[in-house]
């Protein structure tokens, strides 16, 4: 018994490191692309690190993208930058 729970607590931790892992990069990623953004808006830098930060936070609003996807392109037109 004892192997089979060491198994699981290891396909645990690796989930939790997987987890975490996928966290991260999708993080960086609506950091860069918030940056990105940005550029394209004409946001100097400050500015930029403050909305790459708003977008970073748009993710946490629902699961999935679209919430990230749908801030990026409603800034983009609102600035006639689209």
């Amino acid at each position: 018994m004892s192997g089979f729970n060491d198994r699981e607590k290891g396909q645990e931790a690796k989930f939790a490191r997987d987890s975490e892992l996928r966290f991260k990069a999708e993080a960086r990623r609506n950091k860069l692309l918030g940056l990105w953004a940005a550029e394209h808006m004409g946001l100097s830098d400050e500015h930029a690190k403050e909305y790459a930060a708003e977008v970073v936070a748009a993710d946490f609003e629902e699961a999935g993208d679209e919430d990230v996807f749908r801030k990026i392109s409603g800034d983009l037109k609102a600035k006639g930058a689209s």
